[in-house]
């Protein structure tokens, strides 16, 4: 089975292969996706976008042992990526989806494009199936309409709140709001990811009070020291749906990718390698050795 990678005027075509069903179901179900291309911070040599789903690890592949090509889901970081080299340092398991099936070379100059332009642009692609790719329609949700449509909206487009954070110029402005609010969104992310890896494990009621606070936090965290609005608000619907009737589960997996969705708009912001850059020179000229 094949799926098809499409970004800056280029289609990539890549094959399903493995044994990892419910997570190639769930990415089944999820196309076409539209999808904004990231450039890694740490582990380098791959391209990412945000999957729209949360699945635990299938096959538990180290990452570090991820051939060139392959199309792998990272559930902890909610990636789905192609990989054009080896990864630097990196303690993680994964999900191998499948491998590209053209030839590397496109993928690694499209992740140089991505590099240089994050912060300037987004960079957007498109994930299809091919034509022997059967899709089904999601699951009806059991959350409120009114956070469906929260949810769609967020997803769709880069919410108005995030995008203006960029255009202060007050002092240490913009990258002071910046930084801080893409850190509390991935903080955020992360300890959702611990939360639902310890259901089962500790007391619902104390997992969601622990969510709740979380949720709280950062929400509270980007209203009034980062002065958004709509996004916090999500954040705070969200909140207060942990001392409801819904299934932690559904609810947690609501979070996560919320949360994940959030800190991606807020990540696209950041020209993380003029950053670097400017960041190795700042070093440079101080005298280290």
């Amino acid at each position: 089975m094949h799926i098809h990678f499409s970004a800056e005027g280029q289609t990539w075509p890549i094959k399903l292969t493995g044994n990892a069903e419910r997570t190639r179901s769930a990415l089944l179900r999820a196309l076409p996706m539209a999808l904004q291309l990231h450039t890694p911070k740490i582990a380098g040599s791959h391209i990412y976008w945000h999957a729209p789903f949360v699945e635990d690890v299938e096959g538990a592949t180290h990452v570090l042992d991820a051939p060139a090509g392959a199309f792998l889901y990272w559930p902890v970081r909610q990636f789905l990526e192609i990989t054009f080299a080896p990864l630097q340092a990196e303690t993680a398991h994964v999900t191998l989806l499948g491998v590209l099936d053209a030839p590397i070379e496109g993928i690694t100059a499209l992740a140089a494009t991505v590099k240089r332009d994050q912060g300037r642009r987004i960079v957007s692609g498109r994930l299809t199936a091919g034509e022997d790719g059967m899709t089904a329609p999601p699951s009806p949700s059991p959350l409120p309409e009114e956070m469906i449509a929260a949810h769609r909206r967020l997803w769709a487009e880069m919410p108005a709140d995030i995008a203006q954070v960029t255009r202060s110029r007050a002092i240490m402005h913009p990258a002071g709001p910046v930084f801080a609010a893409e850190g509390e969104a991935r903080v955020l992310h992360e300890f959702l990811w611990w939360a639902r890896a310890d259901i089962g494990k500790r007391d619902e009621p104390a997992l969601r009070q622990a969510t709740a606070l979380a949720l709280n936090k950062t929400a509270t965290r980007l209203r009034d020291f980062c002065h958004m609005t709509d996004t916090p608000a999500l954040l705070f619907a969200l909140e207060s749906l942990m001392d409801g009737p819904l299934p932690f589960r559904v609810l947690i997996d609501e979070a996560i990718i919320v949360a994940g969705r959030i800190g991606a708009w807020l990540d696209l912001l950041i020209p993380w390698n003029d950053i670097n850059t400017a960041f190795r020179n700042a070093l440079d000229g101080r005298g280290d050795t």
